[in-house]
């Protein structure tokens, strides 16, 4: 267990030196103001077209729902970044030193080779907490002190949102394990590029009722449910209107259940065993 917290310390520091956490935290911190500013702008229209408004109930209504519809998109982005971050963090950190040959100054020391592979989830899984909680953490703020809003459930909206981002820094941990950094990015970009495409044709589906279409998404679901729990993360922190009426994008016509959670979970864990048995199993 020691060894295990010593790798990830070292994996967390070694990773907050890369280029690549440096850049994603300028293009997150970028987002954030671009994303404040808009959100601004908006907001003044829309207050503006609220106060000529007929009806004050309706037109808070209105507003309340169209400030719920503005965070979705905020979060549903900074989901993408933290996806993003996940894939790009793990994808170098096993094949990269493999390839280097970095890797024998480790394990030619009396340290098992699954330890190593867990400081490393432990240590990342650290630092993508700490950048989905700046990413969240700014949408919601900057959303809360225009608005003082804040939706509902949102402990376990981004702990689905976090959930999702750890899956994919997991299975990009098992395929780095296996094959080179580049093959690893296509690999864990694609699969989160048909789960992306599935549950929207899900979603549509779900719409127009049409049960080929939601069986596809269904199928995408299992093959990789990281849009899954995206989409329980927003059933999870939309407004009830919104769910009802359909009024935003984001709205979950097609609600998975907490069995996909629980799949998820599963899935995750046994990504992290099976990039074990791999690593174990190469020769270094």
């Amino acid at each position: 267990m020691r060894s295990i917290l010593i790798l990830s310390k070292l994996t967390f520091r070694e990773a907050m030196r890369r280029r690549i956490m440096l850049a994603g935290l300028i293009l997150g911190v970028s987002f954030l103001i671009i994303f404040s500013m808009g959100f601004h702008f908006i907001l003044t229209e829309v207050q503006r077209e609220s106060a000529a408004a007929p009806s004050q109930g309706t037109a808070r209504i209105a507003e309340i729902e169209g400030i719920n519809a503005l965070l979705m998109m905020g979060l549903y982005a900074v989901t993408f970044l933290a996806i993003a971050m996940a894939a790009l963090l793990g994808a170098d950190t096993l094949a990269g030193e493999i390839n280097s040959g970095t890797i024998q100054t480790i394990v030619t020391k009396p340290i098992r080779r699954a330890d190593v592979v867990l400081g490393k989830w432990l240590g990342f899984a650290g630092l993508l907490g700490l950048y989905l909680l700046l990413m969240a953490g700014g949408v919601l703020l900057s959303i809360y002190f225009q608005t003082a809003y804040l939706p509902d459930h949102l402990l376990r909206g981004i702990s689905l949102i976090y959930l999702e981002a750890l899956l994919v820094m997991t299975i990009t941990l098992m395929c780095s394990s296996a094959f080179p950094a580049l093959a690893t990015g296509g690999i864990v970009f694609g699969l989160y590029g048909l789960a992306f495409i599935g549950g929207w044709i899900e979603q549509f589906g779900s719409i127009i009722q049409n049960p080929t279409a939601v069986k596809i998404g269904i199928i995408s679901s299992l093959i990789i449910p990281s849009e899954a729990l995206w989409k329980r993360a927003a059933f999870e922190m939309q407004s009830p209107l919104s769910g009802i009426l359909g009024m935003s994008p984001f709205s979950a016509t097609s609600v998975p259940s907490p069995l996909m959670i629980f799949y998820a979970v599963l899935y995750l864990v046994a990504a992290l065993i099976l990039s074990i048995r791999i690593f174990q199993k190469r020769d270094l």
